[in-house]
C-alpha cells in the first residue's frame, strides 16, 4: 500500500534561532504537521503517521511550534538560547527517532485518572525504534508497540513506543514484550534516558507513573485515541485554543469545520516564507561532551 508523501521547506540555517522546517505536500503546498497530516495512515491495519522532530543520535531539541501558523518545526529556546540535550553516558543524543503524532493533543485541562496529572499541552510524543535514522520533518508510517508515562514537572508526558512499518524487524514487533525479546535492553535504556537527561542541567531526575513500566499496545492505543479526541475538541473550537496559560495556532487547510481553517488565498498562507535553506551553523563543541551520572545523583 502506498501512502501520501510529504516534503520539507527549510528556512535559514539549522542551529540558529531563525531556522524553521515547514511540511509540504507533494505539490509544494504547506500544511500543518500538527493539524493537517492525518493521524491514521491506514486505520484498518493499525498504521499511524508520525512526524520526526529529532533524528536519532542528534542533540538539538527540535519540536513542532504549537504557537506559529502552520506549526513549523523549530529548535526549542530557553532564556534566549537554543536547547540541546546533553549526552548522558552511555547515551549519545536521542536514542530513537523522536517526534510526535499529528492530530493529537495532551489536554492541560484534563487530569488523567491513573497518572493523577494533567496533560502537557503538546502533541503526543513518539519514540521510533527502527534501524533507519530519520530526518527532521520526515513523516513515517509506524505501528504502535507500547507506551510509558513520564511525569515531567507535574504534567503527564506520554511517550509512545513505535516502529517504522518498513523496518526489517517490523513484522516481529507487535506488542511491548516483543521489544524486549528482539531489542533487549532498549526499554530499560529508554526509561533511564528520560529519567536522567535533565540532570546535567541541574534539574532532578524525572519520575514515571506505573513505576516506570512500559504499558502494552492496547493501553497505548487507548491513550492515542484519547489524545486524538482532545485534538478534535481543540481544532473544532470546543476547547479554546487561546487561554491565559497557552496560545495555540489551529491554522489549517484541511478541516473546514475548524475556526482555524484557511484557504490558500488567505494572507496567512500567501505570506509564508519561501525555501531559504542554508548550511547548518556550527555547534558549540561542548554539546558533544559526555556526562557521567553517578547513582548518588539519581
Amino acid at each position: 500500500m502506498s501512502f501520501p508523501t510529504y516534503g520539507t521547506r527549510l528556512i535559514g540555517a539549522a542551529n540558529t534561532l531563525e531556522h524553521r522546517v515547514y511540511t509540504e505536500t507533494k505539490d509544494g503546498s504547506v500544511v500543518s504537521p500538527f493539524h493537517d497530516i492525518p493521524l491514521f495512515a491506514d486505520a484498518s491495519n493499525g498504521i499511524l503517521n508520525m512526524v520526526v522532530e529529532v533524528p536519532r543520535w542528534t542533540n538539538a531539541k527540535m519540536e513542532i511550534s504549537k504557537e506559529e501558523p502552520f506549526n513549523p518545526i523549530k529548535q526549542d529556546i530557553k532564556k534566549g538560547r537554543l536547547r540541546f540535550v546533553r549526552n548522558c553516558f552511555p547515551h549519545h543524543g536521542y536514542i530513537w527517532n523522536y517526534g510526535a503524532f499529528p492530530q493529537t493533543w495532551e489536554d492541560p485541562n484534563q487530569t488523567h485518572a491513573e497518572t493523577k496529572a494533567k496533560g502537557d499541552n503538546d502533541p503526543l510524543d513518539v519514540c521510533e525504534i527502527g534501524e533507519q535514522v530519520g530526518y527532521t520533518g520526515q513523516v513515517k508510517q509506524v505501528k504502535v508497540l507500547g507506551i510509558m508515562a513520564l511525569l515531567d514537572e507535574g504534567e503527564t508526558d506520554w511517550k509512545v513506543i513505535v516502529v517504522d512499518v518498513n523496518d526489517p524487524h517490523a513484522s516481529k514487533l507487535n506488542d511491548i514484550e516483543d521489544v524486549e525479546r528482539h531489542f533487549p535492553g532498549l526499554i530499560r535504556a529508554t526509561n533511564e534516558w528520560f529519567r536522567i537527561y535533565k540532570i546535567p542541567d541541574g534539574k532532578p531526575e524525572n519520575a514515571f507513573a506505573f513505576s516506570g513500566e512500559a504499558k502494552n499496545k492496547k493501553y497505548a492505543t487507548e491513550i492515542i485515541h484519547e489524545c486524538h479526541e482532545a485534538w478534535r475538541r481543540l481544532i473544532t473550537g470546543e476547547t479554546p485554543a487561546k487561554t491565559p496559560s497557552y496560545d495555540l495556532s489551529i491554522t489549517n487547510t484541511t478541516i473546514e469545520n475548524s475556526p482555524g481553517f484557511v484557504r490558500k488565498s488567505d494572507p496567512v498562507y500567501t505570506g509564508l516564507p519561501v525555501d531559504s535553506r542554508k548550511p547548518a551553523a556550527p555547534i558549540d563543541p561542548s554539546i558533544s561532551k559526555w556526562f557521567y551520572i553517578s547513582s548518588a545523583q539519581i
